[in-house]
Parts: structure tokens; C-alpha cells; sequence
């Protein structure tokens, strides 16, 4: 496999060259779709009283910007893309409590003014004004800072509904936009946003939503009926598959990717892992059970509506989010998230120091395009040619096709043979007969963050109804080998000092890449597959605290994580 790996890294890990391919070139593009500013309602009442969606663009552009708490944040390097996404509830309500607050800007964190405020304001005639005006200044200020070929600003917002469980979804517009964006105001059962979306979309106004925080939804972000109760048919799953392409997975409020209870064969399963759940909430909701329930829906209904690729995010409420974690500034002090210090304080500051502490630094969506534009990029979100990361700019790829073995072997050019003879990440890769398709995946490193450890794959099936998945190691590092009965990778001997966070040098690599085929494949079983990708471990942010505080990391939560990232699923559908 070497040879194909190099061959790889040899053409530029962005995109391939061969100019005779039918497809165009394509290029790993880095940014956040899930950003708030003090347009939104709770960002302004947790102190963020100045940033606009303008300062969101300007940081995601490279220039420094002030933290509410002191000090200013800085990207170790720019964005290419970015999404404000301001709640539509309440839009733009910071905007006007000026004009009915008495005590002025200073007052906005008494929680007397501004609940005088926000009745005013609601209650005024002019709310509707309002909200138009904070979405006319969203619009605006993603026009100033698109930049074609530079830099994406799409424009976008957060729908946020709650059914018995918090359901809330991005909307991201690839051109043009609405007057006024649909919100939970207007119905809170995300079909009609869909139904709305389809009637913007035939009025030429196209957009995508991507729900987020399903591991928050009590097991309703991905159910197998519809959120009346009803049986899903064919035109609920086909709704939901043409405006939801993509679920953001990693975030900093928790992954979304799975849990522990519910991949317990999974050792990697409990990663950022929002620890804080009301233990009566039933666990589920979670992207991997959805895209497990995906198969199951379409054997019944002959449409799977969670073919979802991935994406990550920041969520942050401050306007600019903290993507690495020896520089991860959220909204609270070290001493108030709890980081370095032991966490006894009962009551609702001791929640919420507990619920901070367990919050994570914020993901990043990658996205292969051709071009750095909101058609590119859009188009390339439609059709799931993403992945996402928990901060780090890896670069991942993941082709399957039938022969890609010997395809790529000796191909000049392995990403060009492989969009040529397979499917890339997000596609759906028809049965042929018994044979078995081969698997290309691939990783480059972040030359900022740690080297990789290992690639594994993630499969999921229907066997005789019941959903089954499966994590295989398929490359490792330092030249060792998964193992043939566990297919697990063997301790590559890297460790971190938590003394200072240094890492065991010469440990990992640069670069992966393996051909894998399914040991276990039945060509009769529709299947799903994704690639993880794992960096050796290092220090979590609590941590980093912990070191440049002079004291003990907290015992509560984890000393070191392991940056990763993920492909967008590939579907078998057996002939």
C-alpha cells in the first residue's frame, strides 16, 4: 500500500492531476456552520454583547478579536468557509433592548432590565421590524465578506425546535435567500420546515439543514416514525433525505457520533461525550443508530432517510469558535469551568462549572470542492463529499469500488482512479452479483496537531432485520499491523507527560493509506461504511489549564483525548 499512499501525497494532498480524468479536481476545505453572535437571544443573555455576525466573519478571516472576559482570540490559521447561524427565535431582540432598556448597555446582564427589555420588545408591534432588520444585517454582512475563490460567507440561521426534546437544525442557503427565515415560532415539527424548504427551493431559493445535538433528542433525532406518531412512508423519507443531507457530529457542546452504551464493542466510543443528561432522558438519537435505522427504514419503505454525511461545528455563542485545545477560550474562566480544580460545589454554579468542564473544544467540517464558492461548496454538501474533525485540519478520503485493488495499485494517480472506477464518501455504490468491493481510505495529518495512529472503519448492517455494527482497525502505525482475529492495531508506545503536555517523540505518521476489503461482507446485507481516523493521544484543554494553572488536572474528567476525524458514510445497496 505504500505505493499507492505515495503516489497520493506525491499529487498534493488537496486534490489529483490528472487532467485526462472526467472529473474535476477537488479540494479539502475547512470551516464552522454553526456559529452564534449577539443576534442570538441566549448569547446575548450570556454576556456576548458585542460580537456581530461581521466580527464572526472577520475572525473566521484570521483577525484577531476581544474575549468577553478579557484578552482576545485568534485562528492559529484562517477559515475558508463559515455559517452565522443566529437562532430565528427572538432574532435580533439584543438589537432593540437598547431602544427599551433603560439602564443601557451596562445593565444588559442584570436579569431585571433585560427581562423588561425582551417583554418590551416582544410585545411591541414593531417585534416583526425587528427580526427583519437583524436578518437584513446577517444577509449584509455575509455579502461584505464573500469573497469567491478566497472565502465562503454562506448565510444561514438555526431553526430551534423542540418536540418533547430539543430537535434543532442549521439552515444553510447556497445563494439566495428568504425575507425572513422559518423558525420554531412558526411550527416546531421540522417537516414543516422541510415543507417550507421544498417551497423555497421551487421559488429558486435553495438550502440544506443539518440537525445537531442529537445526543441531546431523548432517541427522537432519528426515529423510525414520524414525530406524530405516525408510520414513516415513502414521501416522509424522501422529505427529510432532499433537505438533510448532512448531521453535524462532533460540536462543543458533545459528539454525536455515538455513546458508550450503545456501541459497547466501540473503545473509542466516549469521546466528547456530554456528561450532564437528565438520567431519566433514554439514550439514542445518536448518528451511527441513525444511520443503522436508515437501513431498516428503506428495506421497509424503499427510501432511507438518513443517508447523512458528516459535519462539525463550534456552536459557539460568542462568535468565534476555539478550535484547538492549548488555546480553547470559551465564554467561562478556567476557575469557573472547573477545569483544574475539584468540582464540589453543589447548586446551580456547581452544574453549571460541571457542565462546562465537560464541553469540548469545537469541530471543523471539511468539505472536497472544486472551487472555494457557495455553489462548489454547497453542491458538494449536497452531495455528502464531507467530513468532519474534532478540531484539526485532517485531511481524509474514502473511496470503495469493485477492483479498486488492482485499479490503484499501479494507477500515477490514485484519487483520480478512484473517482474514475468507485464511488467517493457520501455515494452509494450498487451490488454486482457476489462480487465484493474494495475499499481506498487515506489521511493526512494536520502539520499543527499530533501524527496519526490508526485508520479504522466503521460498518454498519441488516442482517434478518436487526441493525449490527462493527469498528476494524485497517492501517496502523510505526509499521505494525492490525491483528488477524481482533483487527485491532497493537500499542504504538505513545504516551503524553502530563506535566507539560509533552507528547513521546517519533511516534505515528504523516500520512496513511491502506486498500481494505470487508472480511465479513455478505452481498446481501445493505451496509454502510465510514472512516475514522485517530491522532495518537494528547492533552485535553482541562489539562492544558491544569498545566499553566500549576495544579493537579481534575480527576473528574479526562486527563488526554485523541483527535480524530470522520468520512461521510459510503452505502452498499445489494442488487
Amino acid at each position: 500500500m505504500a505505493c499507492v499512499a505515495a503516489a497520493l501525497f506525491a499529487t498534493g494532498e488537496s486534490g489529483y492531476s490528472d487532467e485526462k480524468s472526467s472529473q474535476p479536481r477537488r479540494f479539502a476545505y475547512f470551516g464552522d456552520l454553526h456559529v452564534h453572535t449577539m443576534y442570538s437571544l441566549d448569547a446575548f443573555l450570556n454576556r456576548n454583547l458585542r460580537a456581530t455576525p461581521d466580527d464572526a466573519y472577520r475572525y473566521a478571516k484570521g483577525e484577531a478579536m476581544p474575549h468577553p472576559r478579557g484578552g482576545q482570540l485568534k485562528l492559529a490559521a484562517p477559515l475558508d468557509f463559515l455559517a452565522v447561524t443566529d437562532h430565528a427565535e427572538y432574532l435580533g431582540v439584543a438589537l432593540a433592548m437598547s431602544e427599551v432598556a433603560a439602564e443601557g448597555p451596562a445593565g444588559y446582564a442584570l436579569p431585571q432590565s433585560v427581562r423588561r427589555g425582551l417583554d418590551a420588545v416582544v410585545r411591541s408591534r414593531h417585534f416583526d421590524g425587528v427580526m427583519r432588520e437583524a436578518w437584513r444585517r446577517t444577509i449584509a454582512a455575509a455579502e461584505r465578506h464573500n469573497v469567491p475563490d478566497e472565502f465562503t460567507a454562506f448565510v444561514g440561521y438555526e431553526y430551534t425546535a423542540h418536540i418533547r426534546a430539543p430537535l434543532h437544525r442549521n439552515v444553510i442557503f447556497k445563494s439566495r435567500v428568504p425575507s425572513l427565515p422559518f423558525s420554531a415560532s412558526h411550527s416546531s415539527n421540522p417537516e414543516d420546515l422541510w415543507d417550507w424548504m421544498d417551497g423555497q427551493r421551487r421559488r429558486g431559493i435553495d438550502a440544506l439543514a443539518i440537525p445537531h445535538n442529537m445526543d441531546k433528542s431523548r432517541g427522537l433525532a432519528f426515529p423510525q416514525a414520524t414525530w406524530q406518531g405516525t408510520p414513516m412512508d415513502r414521501s416522509f423519507a424522501e422529505k427529510r433525505r432532499r433537505n438533510e443531507p448532512l448531521a453535524e457530529i462532533l460540536q462543543m457542546m458533545g459528539a454525536s457520533e455515538t455513546h458508550p452504551a450503545l456501541s459497547p464493542n466501540d473503545e473509542w466510543a466516549g469521546f466528547q461525550i456530554f456528561r450532564h443528561f437528565d438520567r431519566s432522558r433514554p439514550l439514542g438519537g445518536v448518528w451511527r443508530q441513525g444511520l443503522g435505522a436508515g437501513l431498516a427504514i428503506e428495506r421497509r419503505v424503499g427510501v432511507n432517510p438518513y443517508r447523512l454525511g458528516a459535519a462539525g461545528g463550534s456552536d459557539s455563542h460568542l462568535g468565534y469558535g476555539s478550535f484547538e485545545e492549548a488555546n480553547f477560550k470559551p465564554a467561562r474562566t478556567p476557575q469557573e469551568r472547573g477545569a483544574a480544580y475539584a468540582l464540589e460545589q453543589g447548586g446551580w454554579e456547581g452544574y453549571q462549572m460541571h457542565r462546562s468542564a465537560s464541553h469540548g473544544t469545537a469541530g471543523l467540517t471539511g468539505i472536497w470542492a472544486e472551487r472555494n464558492t457557495r455553489g462548489a461548496l454547497f453542491d458538494a454538501m449536497r452531495r455528502r463529499e464531507t467530513f468532519a474533525t474534532s478540531g484539526p485540519r485532517l485531511r481524509v478520503r474514502l473511496f470503495a469500488g469493485y477492483g479498486l485493488a488492482e485499479r490503484l495499485r499501479d494507477a500515477p494517480d490514485p484519487v483520480a482512479a478512484g473517482y474514475r472506477h468507485g464511488v467517493p464518501m457520501g455515494g452509494v455504490l450498487d451490488g454486482k452479483g457476489s462480487a465484493a468491493p474494495s475499499f481506498f481510505l487515506w489521511a493526512l495529518r494536520d502539520g499543527a496537531s499530533g501524527r496519526l495512529q490508526r485508520l479504522q472503519v466503521v460498518k454498519g448492517w441488516l442482517r434478518a432485520g436487526e441493525v449490527m455494527e462493527r469498528v476494524f482497525d485497517a492501517a496502523c502505525s510505526d509499521g505494525l499491523r492490525p491483528g488477524a482475529a481482533d483487527h485491532r492495531c497493537p500499542d504504538n508506545g505513545a504516551r503524553v507527560d502530563l506535566a507539560d503536555c509533552s507528547t513521546t517523540p517519533g511516534k505515528g505518521e504523516i500520512e496513511l493509506g491502506v486498500l481494505w476489503e470487508d472480511p465479513d461482507f455478505d452481498p446481501t446485507e445493505p451496509s454502510y461504511y465510514y472512516l475514522r481516523v485517530l491522532e495518537n493521544p494528547s492533552c485535553r484543554w482541562s489539562t492544558w489549564d491544569a498545566v499553566r494553572a500549576g495544579v493537579t488536572p481534575n480527576p473528574v474528567l479526562p486527563a488526554t483525548i485523541q483527535e480524530r476525524a470522520w468520512s461521510s458514510p459510503i452505502w452498499y445497496a445489494p442488487a
